[in-house]
Formats: C-alpha cells, sequence, structure tokens
C-alpha cells in the first residue's frame, strides 16, 4: 500500500482488530488517529507513492530484577501499552533515514559506516549502524528504508525509549528484508549487541528482550546469548490492579556514569574471584572476602552485589508468587526490592545533585497514600531520576494519579496496561 491507502485501511477499519489488542477499546479512536497522523508527517517528508507500512514496539515495566541483568541474573518484565510507532519504507540504496517527532533526522549509509566509531558514540544513528551490523553479523538481510517515527515511551524514564528504539529498527529491518522471519529474542540480542558495541553503552538485555516479547515474561540470563524466557499467564487487571508508573521529571540522559557504575561495581567483585559476572559468584565467597574488599573495591561495591544475591533469589519468589496468583505475597516481594534497591544498589539519586531527589519524593507520597490500601511500589528501571512503579487497586488508582499529579505536574502519573505482543508490524 502507499500511504493513501493505508490511511483508508486504517479509517475502514482493517487495523482495529490489533489495535485493540495493543491499546485497549477505549484507546482505538485516539490511536487510529496517531497512526493516521505519523503517515501524515512521513508523506511529507518522503512522499506519498511509496510502499509503506506501520509498525509497532512496546515500552517496558521492569516487574523483578533490579539491575540483575547485566550480570547474567533473573528477571520480570512486561510490555506496555505505551510504545514507539514507525511508518516505513523501503529504498533501493544502502541509506537508512529515520526522523523521529521532535528530533533531526537521521541518516546512515551501512555500507561506510560498518563499524563502531567513538566520535557517533550515545547517538541514535550509531544505534541504526550497529542494528545493521548485528543483522549482517547473523546471516540476515538488510537494506535502506525511509521511516517516521513517533513515541510516547518517556525519554529518559526508566520505560526504555532506547531499547524501543533499537527493536523498532530490528523490527522493520526484519519484515522488509527477512519476511518477518527473525524472532523477537533475536532481534533484542543484536539490539543489546548494538548499544554495547555501537552505542557506547555496557546495559544488560532486559530492555531489549522485554520491549520485543510481549505481555509478563520471566527471563534468565544465565547462559550468555541465550536468554531462557518463559511467558507468563498473570492479568494485573483481573486481579483488580492497576500498573502506575510515575514519572518524577527527572532524566537519565546525563547520568551514564552513574548507571555505568552498577554493572561496573558489580563485575569488579566477581573478577575477585576470576569471574566475569556475579552469577558465576557464590554468596557465600564474597561474604567471606568482605574484608579484603572493602579496601579493595568500597563498600558500596559489596553491598551492590549482597542486592543482586537477594535480588535474584526475590525474582524466583516473585515468580512463584504470581504463578500462584498470591497477590500479598508478591507485594511483599515488591516492597523488598525497593528496599534494597534504596540501601544497598543506591540507584535512587545521584549524589552528583543532592538537592534533586525525585524518586525518593515520589517513594515517600507513595507511601503515604498507599498506606493501608493492599499496594506495593519502588524504584523502577535504571534509577537514579526517572519514574517510580506502583501496583495499585483498581478503584483508587486515579486518586493516586491526581495526587502524584499535584506534586509532578499533570501527567505525571501514568495508568498502564500490560500489552500481550510487543515488536509488531501493525499492517
Amino acid at each position: 500500500m502507499n500511504t493513501r491507502e493505508l490511511i483508508n485501511s486504517i479509517e475502514s477499519g482493517c487495523a482495529d482488530e490489533m489495535l485493540r489488542v495493543l491499546y485497549g477499546e477505549n484507546a482505538l479512536s485516539e490511536q487510529k488517529s496517531r497512526y493516521i497522523k505519523a503517515i501524515g508527517e512521513f508523506e511529507k517528508l518522503y512522499g506519498a507513492d511509496r510502499e509503506v507500512a506501520a509498525y509497532s514496539v512496546a515500552g517496558r515495566t521492569e516487574i523483578s530484577g533490579n539491575h540483575t541483568d547485566h550480570n547474567h541474573g533473573r528477571v520480570i518484565a512486561g510490555s506496555l501499552n505505551l510504545d514507539i510507532i514507525a511508518i516505513a519504507s523501503p529504498r533501493e540504496d544502502s541509506v537508512i533515514r529515520v526522523k523521529s517527532e521532535g528530533f533531526a533526522e537521521d541518516v546512515v549509509d551501512f555500507s561506510i559506516y560498518n563499524k563502531p566509531l567513538t566520535e557517533k558514540y550515545n547517538t541514535s544513528e550509531s544505534i541504526i549502524a550497529g542494528m545493521c551490523a548485528g543483522f549482517l553479523k547473523n546471516g540476515h538481510k538488510i537494506g535502506g528504508f525511509d521511516a517516521y517515527t513517533t513515541s510516547n515511551v518517556l525519554k529518559g524514564s526508566g520505560i526504555s525509549s532506547s531499547a524501543a528504539f533499537e527493536d523498532m529498527i530490528g523490527n522493520i529491518l526484519n519484515h522488509i528484508y527477512n519476511d518477518g522471519k527473525v524472532d523477537n529474542t533475536e532481534i533484542a540480542i543484536l539490539a543489546q549487541y548494538a548499544e554495547n558495541e555501537f552505542f557506547g553503552k555496557p546495559c544488560g538485555l532486559m530492555d531489549q528482550v522485554a520491549c520485543a516479547a510481549g505481555g509478563i515474561v520471566s527471563i534468565d540470563f544465565a547462559k550468555e546469548g541465550e536468554p531462557l524466557i518463559e511467558k507468563m499467564d498473570f492479568d494485573l487487571s483481573r486481579a483488580g490492579y492497576n500498573l502506575c508508573i510515575v514519572n518524577t521529571g527527572g532524566n537519565h540522559a546525563d547520568l551514564s556514569d552513574d548507571y555505568a557504575s552498577v554493572p561496573s561495581e558489580m563485575k569488579s567483585v566477581a573478577a575477585k574471584f576470576g569471574k566475569k559476572y556475579l552469577r558465576e559468584v557464590e554468596e557465600e565467597e564474597v561474604i567471606a572476602a568482605i574484608p579484603q574488599m572493602r579496601q579493595e573495591l568500597g563498600d558500596r561495591a559489596i553491598m551492590r552485589a549482597l542486592h543482586f544475591f537477594e535480588e535474584n533469589k526475590r525474582v524466583d519468589k516473585q515468580k512463584a508468587a504470581l504463578c500462584a496468583g498470591d497477590i500479598d505475597k508478591f507485594f511483599e516481594y515488591v516492597i523488598a526490592s525497593g528496599r534494597s534497591s534504596f540501601c544497598y544498589l543506591q540507584n535512587v539519586y545521584t549524589t552528583k545533585n543532592l538537592s534533586e531527589q525525585g524518586l525518593s519524593l515520589a517513594l515517600c507520597l507513595a507511601e503515604k497514600y498507599l498506606s493501608g490500601k493492599k499496594a506495593a511500589f519502588r524504584v523502577h528501571g535504571g534509577g537514579f531520576a526517572g519514574t517510580i512503579q506502583a501496583f495499585v487497586p483498581a478503584e483508587h488508582a486515579e486518586g493516586f494519579k491526581v495526587y502524584m499529579d499535584a506534586a509532578f505536574g499533570e501527567g505525571a502519573c501514568l495508568i498502564l496496561r500490560i500489552r500481550p505482543f510487543g515488536a509488531v508490524k501493525v499492517i
């Protein structure tokens, strides 16, 4: 279809079933307008006579396992109904052009930009080049395309706008040039490769997998490059709860050093035992070696390692609780995870600017409002700034939103749902 035909198809209801699945019945009209507007923007940039299709990649929420993936730990995560969408069309050359709403156009010639370049670190161009290099490395086809993207996955909010963008580039390459045959898990692994090698950030794999996989999944990263992914049949809405994400207004953009220090310090502890990752080390070994490590690595590195071991155990316990439908036990571990992140992982605020502690304030307010209401809350995502997560009884969700919006601004609190598909071609 060209752009006019794609618009007509959406207006006539051909995409309604998929849009309902991704966003819910109440959002159908809004999402149809959103997609049609995106097609119009593509037309303005790249022409109306192009073969086009529409794509979506979910944002993600980390449900359990705060900062464990990069040391080959375990997590539980879910795909959200916030997403990045793209309208894309193939080209006949080796150029990829991507115009994301609110940002300058990225132009990458993958025949030239095919190796990591330090001067391109931390740019979206590096992600595009890295995904292309990854697809080729794994024996898949690539080619040029033009794309317009728009996203409601909040940047720097812990919902993983960067991972969603990475997966989106892979999603488009997959459907245009590989007939959709590349598995979403492989796309996620290639997204991590692009971020590690081309973008220059030592991230784990949870974000990319959760954005691509769909639904609630447990992920075990014990075996490098081969995450064990298990879909979980748990419906938060059916249990009577809403997932709320509160955006405190902070941003991860200037906190790369803080973020990188977490896996770095954990790995420094593992290195003392001749291992690369903490997953390969026994907790008892670390505890026995604390006197020597305090002098060599410092106390924070040890506490972060101990957080990893306990958080890994909590993931298994939370998985069992969800499978058993035991929401009380699940919430008990959510609270414990949040306390461990605050006290031992220490990723709730940055020491660079002690006067700005939006996450600490949000957690304080959540505790006040939700006290006695059978709810749970914790820091969300990478931390240091961005968002907290709260599991709120449905009858209190709107009140919680009003309460948190009053402190952090209109629209700060989002009442969300888990969607069953991650990276997809919509129509």
